[in-house]
């Protein structure tokens, strides 16, 4: 009888030990779903990591790319506007002393204006008409010197095209200079050719008696 007591109560630990069994595979299954899980949520967390960190970098490097270009367009724009201001100031120095000048150069005109308009050759009588046509005479001389002397001051200005011409006695003047240079020049040059002209015409001579 106590055999079969004994073995009795073997088979029931053998049968204990068969019903955990189950139990402790499913939570091994378990745990390893569960860090399975977790390791998928950090791969993930480290590849959205990985794409914002490549996000950033884009936009930093498009930053960058448009803080060069701004640098590169402040640097040209302030080069012009430079250059340019230099310019203007340049052109409105030279144009208030131009303008000083034909002030200055009006004034005077005015000034000659008046004097020869007021000159009446019909009121000289015969006495003092030799003084009258000298003083007259002067101021006309006077007024068309500092007409022409005007005129070459601002020849090439802005006030250049105020002298549309110049005066009769300078450009008589100038036509004169330039027919005595013509003359000259064609002096000089027979003078050159001269020796050849007679050389030529005395091999011409000696052909023909041949």
């Amino acid at each position: 009888m106590a055999t079969s007591t004994d073995h009795t109560h073997h088979l029931r630990i053998r049968s204990t030990q068969m019903e955990m069994q189950p139990s402790g595979l499913s939570d091994r299954t378990e745990d390893y779903d569960r860090k399975l899980k977790d390791a998928q949520e950090e791969l993930d967390r480290i590849q959205e990591q990985r794409e914002q960190l490549e996000r950033q970098k884009q936009e930093l490097e498009e930053l960058t790319n448009r803080k060069r270009a701004f640098v590169t367009h402040q640097a040209e724009l302030t080069e012009q506007l430079t250059t340019s201001l230099t310019l203007i100031d340049r052109v409105l120095f030279e144009i208030r002393n131009e303008a000083e000048d034909v002030e200055q150069c009006r004034t005077c005109f005015a000034a000659h204006l008046d004097k020869i308009q007021k000159i009446n050759p019909d009121q000289w009588i015969r006495e003092n008409l030799s003084d009258k046509l000298e003083r007259a005479t002067m101021a006309i001389d006077l007024a068309e010197e500092e007409y022409d002397q005007a005129a070459a001051h601002f020849a090439g200005s802005r006030s250049g095209a105020i002298f549309g011409r110049e005066s009769k006695r300078k450009r008589a003047h100038k036509n004169h200079a330039a027919a005595s240079e013509f003359l000259t020049n064609l002096r000089n040059g027979f003078a050159f050719n001269l020796p050849v002209c007679v050389l030529g015409g005395v091999a011409l001579v000696i052909y023909l008696l041949k």
